[in-house]
């Protein structure tokens, strides 16, 4: 009796454990479920408690973004989950469903970034929170009065007094000092954390997450410098020489705040037409909106869930966010009349559209985002050069008074934009590698050597101050900005494709788009319906039908 009591007692443990022969697929399937039913309404949580942080500047929202992080990071830190995942990892070249293998790859990458100490995630969750908070909260202060970034920006545009440029130049970098000491710390808990993991430092840990290399991305880089280093300081002269004169110095004593960018990352609109006419007395949101409703991508939806307008504690960038990878997209704007939020709106809603707004709800959770960043900026920029195209202002219901006239300036200031982002970039890059390299180093001293060799900008004698920390992306987006680069190079790859399959025969610096359902189409056949089931790699190479280069980029630039 006894031994069919224990028998029995076996056959009932074993139908409540996992069958021993189950497949590699049925395990993986079943992780998958499990992480989606566990970290979906967390991130969805996480996600809000951002978007609510950013809107409001409250301290109660900032801590409730805090402790969102921190119960996302506690799910991502199980180690036993791990150890299952690790295993599954290990063998996924079993697993007979490539979409269920991808899965696979991008949970580990998610799950690998959090298995160190508890203490440490939460102090680098922590940390990131203060300095960010910190930042939105900061406002330039010119002659005794709190001004925005907007306004900053306005002074660096159209004043002609040196003096007072400087004044709004300075003003904006001096959340720097603000930042300095919390972001140095930030940094090393991030290395503390790359360490624990195997990594010499936490850039090399961002890049392996995001399936990059170091090696690949600093020989595409040095590319790039080869690329444009001639274009861009023969082009540079021509600015300089146009500055100088509006500003009554000479080229030689150009400095920081001469440029109508604060980090002269923009090209300055000194010839011809000005570029912000056609935008004075134009609704800029509906432009956006008809726009996108043309080419059968509407953004209704998106459009009534943003917040989009400047108000006291809400940040001072632009941001597209996906709240729940079901389609509850949101853009965080600050409009203002002129061509810089004309083209940064369509670079917004160019975000929302590759975005669980058009990415196939049927694909698994975890596949339902872009490819990879890279992809995401790449279709963002690609719409956003539109602003500078009279045809397609016109064809939008913008008026503007001499096409001709407003098409060379605008022709030449997009020549100028990609060769100052271009170099811009190189900047970006090559100061995070080095200052998570070593973060002791004389971090105000490596970033103006960069500035120099990289934007050709004079240092102001004797400043020695932490202008780096101005930049937002080096507060909250790490080992972000070179995707902005590599967008652009897919950008220009993707317009050209466009045009060979869309637009045969056609230039394409006079394809524009606009009313043309086919773009849509094709946006979602060849990039949004994959979601993330190809590497950025293979997804470039299907939506284009070659590798990410720079040759359509080079075209691009030089006019061709």
């Amino acid at each position: 009796m006894g031994i069919v009591i224990n028998l029995f007692m076996m056959t009932l443990q074993m139908t409540n454990t996992l069958p021993i022969d189950q497949t590699m697929d049925e395990k993986a399937n079943l992780f998958i479920r499990e992480y989606e039913s566990l970290i979906k309404p967390l991130e969805i949580s996480s996600n809000l408690a951002w978007w609510e942080a950013n809107t409001t500047g409250s301290k109660d929202a900032f801590e409730k973004k805090e402790k969102a992080q921190n119960k996302m990071d506690q799910a991502l830190a199980d180690n036993e989950k791990f150890a299952k995942l690790k295993a599954i990892y290990s063998e996924r070249k079993l697993i007979n469903d490539p979409t269920t293998a991808r899965c696979i790859e991008i949970l580990y990458l998610q799950y690998l970034e959090k298995q160190v100490p508890l203490e440490l995630l939460t102090k680098s969750t922590s940390l990131s929170n203060k300095v960010e908070k910190a930042f939105n909260e900061f406002r330039p202060v010119i002659a005794s009065k709190e001004v925005t970034e907007n306004e900053v920006r306005s002074i660096l545009k159209a004043s002609r007094d040196s003096n007072q440029r400087k004044e709004a130049w300075e003003a904006s970098k001096n959340v720097g000092p603000v930042l300095e000491k919390d972001l140095i710390e930030l940094v090393k808990t991030r290395n503390q954390i790359a360490k624990h993991l195997g990594f010499l430092d936490f850039h090399k840990l961002q890049l392996f997450i995001n399936e990059q290399n170091t090696e690949d991305l600093m020989a595409l880089f040095d590319r790039l410098d080869e690329l444009t280093k001639k274009p861009f300081e023969i082009e540079k002269q021509k600015i300089d020489q146009k500055l100088a004169e509006l500003y009554g110095v000479q080229v030689k004593d150009l400095l920081p705040w001469h440029y109508q960018d604060p980090f002269f990352q923009e090209a300055p609109a000194v010839f011809g037409v000005n570029l912000d006419a056609p935008f004075k007395k134009a609704d800029l949101l509906a432009l956006s909106r008809d726009f996108y409703q043309g080419i059968g991508l509407p953004i209704d939806r998106v459009i009534t869930a943003s917040d989009l307008y400047e108000k006291k504690g809400k940040s001072p960038h632009a941001f597209c966010t996906d709240i729940d990878r079901s389609g509850d997209v949101r853009v965080l704007a600050n409009i203002k009349q002129d061509d810089y939020w004309a083209s940064t709106l369509l670079h917004e809603f160019g975000h929302a559209v590759y975005s669980s707004r058009f990415i196939p709800e049927s694909l698994p959770y975890v596949l339902r985002g872009e490819a990879h960043i890279l992809a995401t900026e790449g279709v963002a920029m690609m719409f956003e050069r539109l602003t500078k195209r009279s045809a397609f202002l016109v064809k939008m219901g913008l008026p503007v008074d001499d096409p001709k006239k407003f098409d060379e300036s605008a022709a030449m200031n997009l020549r100028h934009r990609l060769l100052i982002f271009s170099r811009w970039c190189q900047v970006m890059l090559r100061f995070e590698k080095a200052m998570y390299e070593n973060p002791d180093q004389n971090l105000n001293e490596l970033w103006w050597k960069l500035v120099s060799k990289y934007q050709g900008i004079n240092k102001p004698t004797g400043r020695n101050m932490p202008d780096y920390a101005s930049k937002i992306h080096i507060v909250s987006a790490p080992v972000y900005y070179h995707n902005y680069m590599l967008g652009e190079l897919f950008a220009s790859q993707l317009h050209h494709s466009i045009v060979r399959q869309l637009y045969t025969g056609k230039n394409p610096d006079e394809v524009f788009y606009a009313e043309n359902p086919k773009v849509g189409d094709f946006m979602k056949a060849k990039v949004f319906n994959l979601g993330r089931t190809l590497s950025w790699g293979r997804m470039v190479e299907f939506a284009t039908g070659s590798p990410l280069a720079a040759d359509s980029f080079a075209k691009d630039f030089q006019g061709k």
